[in-house]
């Protein structure tokens, strides 16, 4: 008799977290089942991103091109926003290259770059690097140098993972009307 209780509230959860899941909207990128790794080595689900409207772009830390221009254009989106709107919006920069972005790696990127606190740093399992970058529409290839030719953008989410807005990276600066959408989504309720 002593089991069943906790058999009952291990029934509850598993049914509350499908429900959960079963919520979601039809086009919320957090129907993916995909795993990935933090900066510290943690594992992190990416349907656990859901609940907070997020910046998310698809990087490399090995890049000296493009990548850079991504994170000062992330960073320029973040500064042109109040304390308050800061505090609301996610910073996700998800790797393409996991077999070299190490959670050291991407450590070292995030202080390079001087990277705010509290941006998340993301390495997807291998199997898991094409099919987020599907849900996120950005196309990649590795080149024989090593390097990897990719889609250089920034993708707005609003907390259920549905995608709001997207900005080209063309350089440091932020887009104006991204800016604008990002503005637009966390003033909602």
């Amino acid at each position: 008799m002593k089991r069943t209780p906790f058999f009952l509230f291990a029934l509850l959860l598993a049914f509350a977290g499908a429900a959960r899941t079963q919520s979601l909207p039809g086009d919320s990128v957090y129907h993916l089942q995909a795993s990935t790794q933090d900066a510290n080595g943690h594992p992190v689900a990416w349907s656990s991103l859901r609940g907070q409207p997020r910046v998310v772009s698809m990087f490399y830390a090995n890049c000296h091109l493009m990548c850079p221009l991504i994170l000062e254009n992330a960073k320029s989106v973040q500064k042109q926003l109040s304390p308050a709107e800061r505090r609301r919006l996610g910073m996700v920069m998800v790797s393409l290259d996991p077999a070299r972005d190490t959670p050291a790696a991407m450590r070292e990127v995030a202080q390079r770059h001087r990277v705010p606190n509290g941006w998340r740093f993301l390495t997807p399992a291998d199997n898991d690097v094409r099919a987020i970058a599907s849900v996120l529409d950005v196309r990649y290839r590795f080149r024989d140098d090593g390097s990897i030719n990719h889609t250089s953008v920034l993708v707005l989410l609003d907390a259920e993972g549905r995608v709001r807005a997207r900005s080209d990276v063309n350089g440091a600066a932020a887009d104006p009307a991204f800016l604008i959408q990002v503005k637009a989504l966390l003033a909602g309720p």
